[in-house]
């Protein structure tokens, strides 16, 4: 019994450290997705004689949510972000991640066209989405540990560059669409570093080579650059009316689920579009269904709620004195950004289709316990901030 009061204890004083602002907006994100998860698959897991129940998406989505919750809740309390600063967690994280994307690469299972998963069972795993955060932490590190080592040089920015590059390498061989997050946020982080111009030019010299060989690799590796997949979703974008029923089918339903919702939306549970019309509505189609059956003020309510998460980032990212918790927030912020912009502009013919997740709304538990790794850092970095402002190191 006193160690459970201890525990109380130690909550309730830590927990002035903690901004609770981000941790409610997660649990209400996170509900909202879990919400629309069941009301998108409800009907296709009824209809689908493999599937147990109508709840079997909702139910293992609120297993993830869950361990999310568990994951968020003691990297509040029990983490300090000095752990991520020691060279053996980040050698460690490097070298599983690298063993798990090279399995994917060589024994990964197949979905939509490209070899992205790892099955274990019942339960799959994406490697691609715990690489996101591995690249905030690492670069977080790295640069934080040569600018307080000496006065940057040119290579002292673009080593570390080139070896994350490099190691993304693998996430273009097995994902594009998650390639091209990580690459941005990759880029995004670099730059807030505190390069020079004429540095950025430079290595925008390199990027372009880098990219090339990379091109190449992929080529000599599937024997075209592109996948007739993601071949298939550039002339989807281009015209997806022109093969409604066919190569156009995802897109022209998700614009029509859009059109269709208005300002109030059809009302929850009332969507047609996920009625067979859209594919897999749980997953990246997630957006079109919440737009149909909530309407705009649903998804202004959402994307208000988005903003704010980020906005946190950034100005924890502007305040804090440790460039290293700085550049984790500047990551984790681009991170979410980054994953909105490429759904949402994906389903709504801004940018072409890749298949990326909504963070936190779309079923699938790595992305979801990804972000919810991105949110956990997020929320260290902010206690460090508080920390800070109170003389404590």
């Amino acid at each position: 019994m006193q160690y459970v009061k201890d525990f109380f204890n130690y909550v309730k004083a830590y927990s002035k450290y903690v901004d609770f602002t981000i941790i409610i907006i997660y649990v209400l994100l996170s509900l909202i997705g879990l919400v629309m998860v069941y009301s998108s698959s409800m009907v296709m897991a009824a209809n689908n004689d493999n599937i147990s129940s109508p709840e079997y998406f909702y139910i293992r989505q609120a297993i993830f949510i869950f361990l999310g919750f568990s994951i968020v809740f003691f990297m509040s309390y029990f983490m300090s972000g000095e752990i991520f600063k020691e060279k053996k967690f980040q050698l460690t994280a490097i070298v599983i991640i690298m063993l798990l994307l090279f399995y994917t690469l060589f024994f990964g299972d197949v979905v939509n066209g490209q070899r992205n998963r790892i099955q274990f069972g019942p339960l799959s795993l994406q490697a691609q989405e715990f690489f996101k955060v591995l690249v905030i932490i690492y670069m977080a590190y790295i640069y934080d540990k040569k600018i307080s080592l000496s006065k940057m040089q040119t290579q002292d920015y673009i080593y570390p560059l080139t070896f994350i590059g490099a190691c993304s390498g693998l996430v273009l061989l097995t994902d594009f669409g998650t390639w091209m997050v990580v690459a941005a946020i990759i880029i995004g982080i670099f730059i807030y570093s505190g390069v020079p111009l004429k540095f950025i030019l430079k290595t925008g010299l390199v990027i372009t080579v880098a990219g090339g060989v990379l091109t190449l690799i992929s080529y000599l590796f599937q024997g075209q650059i592109l996948s007739d997949y993601q071949i298939a979703r550039i002339e989807t974008f281009i015209n997806p009316f022109t093969d409604p029923m066919g190569a156009g089918y995802q897109l022209t339903n998700s614009l029509i689920a859009i059109s269709h919702g208005g300002i109030t939306g059809t009302g929850l549970g009332n969507g047609v579009m996920k009625l067979g019309y859209l594919p897999e509505p749980h997953t990246d189609f997630i957006f079109a269904v919440l737009a149909e059956e909530l309407g705009l003020i649903g998804v202004f309510f959402t994307m208000i709620l988005f903003v704010i998460l980020i906005f946190k980032a950034l100005k924890y990212a502007a305040v804090s004195k440790d460039k290293f918790y700085s550049l984790i927030c500047v990551g984790v912020a681009l991170y979410i950004t980054l994953q909105l912009f490429v759904n949402i502009g994906g389903i709504s013919k801004i940018i072409p289709l890749t298949g990326v997740p909504l963070p936190l709304l779309s079923y699938g538990g790595s992305a979801f316990l990804s972000v919810s790794m991105a949110v956990g850092l997020l929320i260290i970095a902010a206690k460090h901030v508080k920390k800070e402002k109170e003389g404590f190191q």
